[in-house]
């Protein structure tokens, strides 16, 4: 597709990071979940990236009945936007469990992410005061001594069942070595190029936000893959999210912005709705003479089904 002016927004909703104390406008419910996705996407995403979490608690959870309840509800408001469902899932949870959702709903798109790391979100014990739930202040801790595991094995199982189901694996790269992961297991015939990447800055055990970093992932990427077989898109969490999106733009590639990664709308300001931070991302790619891509013209970019 040679549209070069558009570009892929991608809302990742809720996550399994931030915890009900952090925001209360993190959504949590089916419902509150379902409503941010659909007005994320009238705002301009093309993608809305998916988790599900206990209603009574914030928690995040495997649930595949909570999933049905928020694919059907946005489907009944929006036949079109593309639908990336997570199988990173959360702390805890077992590679069947995360990957479930995949054969259960089919997907357009799927994370996947592209190696291990140590996952680090502990220092932000130290900024609450006190935790709406016992949940959240055990989870963030448990981090610690977490590493977030991703083996060649579970991965060669879930591109397997991804492609078993038409499902095209979104790679979320969170450092150098993980583009090299994907690039042996693209030689070995287990991955199909072109492959979509999404570099994720920022996290605790993984690549930083800065151009430097970002202009490494890429010109990795180039390296290893060529520059037409593979797409990319960028993350970048907590208060990196615009300056990493931006750079993202400017080195021609897509974005995701969402609660998932980032709850603030400007500095001390929380974002009330996933909305307001697509909104703002449309702002800034208007100010670039970029436009987001509609979801069919995003399906074209990427090759999906």
């Amino acid at each position: 597709m040679n549209k070069p002016n558009k570009r892929i927004v991608t809302c990742a909703i809720t996550g399994s990071i931030h915890t009900p104390t952090m925001s209360p406008y993190l959504p949590i419910t089916p419902q509150e979940i379902a409503e941010n996705a659909i007005d994320a996407a009238k705002a301009g995403a093309s993608v809305i990236h998916i988790h599900a979490r206990n209603p009574e608690n914030g928690a995040p959870s495997p649930d595949l009945n909570l999933f049905r309840e928020i694919i059907e509800r946005i489907r009944e408001k929006d036949e079109d936007v593309i639908i990336c469902t997570t199988t990173g899932g959360g702390i805890g949870m077992t590679v069947e469990q995360r990957v479930a959702v995949v054969p259960e709903f089919t997907p357009e798109l799927a994370s996947l992410n592209a190696g291990s790391i140590n996952w680090g979100l502990f220092p932000l014990i130290g900024k609450i005061e006190s935790f709406k739930y016992p949940w959240e202040e055990q989870m963030l801790n448990a981090t610690k001594n977490f590493i977030f595991s991703n083996t060649f094995e579970s991965i060669g199982e879930m591109v397997k069942i991804m492609y078993e189901n038409g499902t095209k694996p979104e790679l979320e790269v969170y450092d150098v070595g993980h583009l090299y992961n994907i690039a042996f297991l693209v030689n070995a015939g287990i991955l199909k190029t072109p492959v979509y990447l999404q570099f994720v800055t920022g996290i605790l055990g993984g690549i930083g936000s800065t151009p430097y970093d970002i202009m490494n992932l890429q010109a990795t990427a180039d390296r290893l893959f060529g520059k037409k077989n593979y797409q990319w898109s960028v993350i970048g969490a907590g208060k990196s999210e615009f300056t990493a999106t931006t750079t993202g733009l400017v080195l021609g590639g897509n974005v995701r912005v969402g609660m998932e990664d980032n709850l603030y709308l400007d500095k001390g300001v929380l974002a009330k709705s996933n909305a307001e931070l697509v909104e703002k991302m449309v702002r800034i790619m208007n100010e670039l003479s970029l436009e987001p891509a509609t979801p069919d013209e995003a399906r074209e970019i990427l090759g999906l089904k």
